[in-house]
């Protein structure tokens, strides 16, 4: 099973200094923080202000690729968390039919921001974070989905006014 999510935000983890994507459902009940690259952080935060660049950027290249080749974006699921690292995959359509390609949960999020595509959740990752700490690394670091978490309480607790205009 799924949870569509949304990007309630980018943080800074205060310790590392690593940018952190932080998903949430509608209801807020499930919250899902994944740290992420600067370069990433970047890429999701213009998608999130709508900034135009001039020339296309990787993400806007990907996505420009996909509707030239005649495919849509139809979603991406955050699938799975292995040895601290999240897998995620693009659901994608096609002339040939459904397609379903590995990537990055980063790059994922920011194709999904540029082309309006839903973000899901597998229900195993929120399992799997709710059993980790804060500390523990990969794309990326703690997560949270229930339990005695200080990522948990500490998210639950912020407004979307917490997060600015997404800037790092």
């Amino acid at each position: 099973m799924v949870v569509e999510v949304k990007v309630a935000g980018l943080a800074l983890d205060e310790k590392s200094k690593a940018p952190i994507v932080v998903l949430k459902n509608d209801t807020g009940e499930k919250v899902l923080p994944i740290v992420i690259g600067v370069l990433e952080a970047s890429a999701i935060a213009a998608a999130l202000e709508k900034i135009d660049f001039p020339r296309p950027m990787t993400h806007d290249l990907a996505v420009n690729l996909i509707r030239e080749l005649c495919g849509t974006l139809e979603r991406i699921e955050v699938t799975d968390l292995i040895n601290d690292t999240f897998y995620a995959v693009l659901v994608l359509s096609s002339p040939k039919g459904p397609l379903t390609v590995d990537a990055r949960p980063s790059d994922s999020i920011a194709l999904a921001l540029r082309t309006g595509a839903p973000i899901f959740v597998s229900e195993k990752v929120f399992e799997k974070t709710a059993q980790r700490s804060p500390e523990e690394g990969g794309e990326g670091g703690g997560g949270t989905g229930g339990g005695d978490d200080p990522w948990r309480d500490m998210l639950e607790n912020l407004d979307d006014e917490d997060f600015g205009k997404y800037k790092m």
